[in-house]
């Protein structure tokens, strides 16, 4: 993989790192929404990533064969619903409570929620290492000639 590649692929992890972030960050701000315009509580979202297509380049191609494969960086695929159980808190005086008093709350636990947000600012600052180290080693190559 060449300087571009690196920077590509780094580039790429920003990208789906950022919108991890602000899927997180919707779901903290909708911990106590008992009520959205499909009706029901509000269910967490999730980010789901893939693996770029590679793209066949001979550099590619070679490191294949050599057994030296390379990531090409990553995508989303979608944003999906979490389909555990929503809570259940017994308050009979709340407007969304049903017959029995019980308000189904949104299934987002703020704990976890704040764990995963750590993960993607540290993935999202590896990334940003990778490409600040890739423009880091283009200066020094071409400081050689000098």
């Amino acid at each position: 993989m060449g300087m571009f590649g690196a920077i590509d692929a780094a580039a790429s992890g920003l990208t789906a790192e950022r919108l991890r972030m602000d899927v997180i960050s919707n779901n903290i701000a909708n911990v106590n929404t008992t009520r959205t315009s499909q009706g029901g509580a509000y269910r967490r979202q999730m980010v789901v990533f893939s693996p770029r297509e590679n793209q066949a380049t001979f550099s590619q191609v070679l490191s294949e064969k050599l057994g030296n494969d390379v990531g090409n960086g990553v995508r989303v695929v979608g944003i999906t619903e979490d389909t555990s159980a929503a809570r259940l808190i017994y308050d009979p005086a709340h407007p969304d409570a049903n017959q029995d008093g019980y308000v189904e709350m949104p299934n987002v636990n703020v704990v976890s929620e704040m764990v995963d947000m750590i993960t993607a600012t540290r993935a999202y600052e590896a990334n940003v290492t990778t490409i600040n180290t890739a423009k880091s080693m283009a200066l020094k190559a071409l400081e050689i000639g000098k």
